[in-house]
């Protein structure tokens, strides 16, 4: 799914637009169930063996508004997927953009009768610095948050997590109830998922210590090399 569309009505806050790296669906490592995945650019953190170093730089990627990323959430809702995940980059880096976005994803996800659709987004903030800052409110939105800087030294089998320090914080009733079963909940299969575009190769999840050398490995077996990666310096 890309992003196309003329965009969903809506209200003010949607005239704002939002810098993104990616958009694609459906993908299922990041949440449970089939999902849009929407990766905003930029990332001032640049957490040290981060896969998704392309996203770090501001000035990369492209900016969309954000009625047309909800345009594309309302066909994936129309779909029958199952939720929207926000990450990145880092999504508190533009948060009034990102809010926007949320609180839209919220009113097209009611309207459409799937307000089981649940809103989960990723930052590397703390959750001591999201208390402390305006850009909080962005999050309102959201049914589950995970927080906290990805380090590379702290693995981690916990789902959905990246490394032991990361947490996962539901924040509604339906955060709750989806992901309340999943606080402590190893992952049970390989949290890769490999998407190929007309552009590149996009491998999706949260790999364990030596699983991106290994698919490396393994697709230049099967004749599959890479000019780049995103996942070293």
């Amino acid at each position: 799914m890309a992003v196309s569309g003329a965009g969903a009505g809506a209200p003010p806050a949607a005239g704002a637009v939002l810098r993104i790296s990616e958009v694609l669906g459906p993908i299922t490592a990041l949440g449970p169930g089939r999902r849009l995945g929407v990766w905003v650019q930029g990332c001032p953190l640049a957490c040290a063996g981060c896969m998704s170093r392309h996203t770090w730089d501001p000035r990369g990627g492209r900016d969309v508004p954000v009625a047309r990323l909800a345009s594309v959430w309302q066909d994936a809702l129309a779909d029958g997927y199952d939720g929207l995940t926000v990450s990145g980059g880092e999504p508190l880096a533009q948060p009034a953009a990102l809010g926007a976005f949320l609180v839209l994803a919220d009113r097209v996800r009611h309207e459409a009768g799937r307000p089981d659709a649940d809103l989960l987004v990723y930052t590397g903030w703390e959750d001591a610095e999201i208390a402390a800052s305006p850009a909080r409110e962005a999050l309102r939105p959201a049914d589950a948050v995970v927080t906290g800087r990805y380090r590379a030294g702290e693995p981690t089998s916990l789902v959905w997590r990246g490394s032991a320090n990361q947490r996962l914080l539901p924040r509604t009733p339906l955060g709750r109830r989806r992901y309340g079963p999943y606080l402590e909940r190893s992952a049970e299969r390989p949290e890769l998922q490999v998407r190929v575009t007309d552009e590149a190769v996009h491998v999706i999840g949260v790999p364990r210590p030596g699983e991106l050398s290994a698919l490396e490995r393994d697709l230049a077996a099967r004749g599959v090399t890479f000019r780049e990666n995103t996942w070293r310096p």
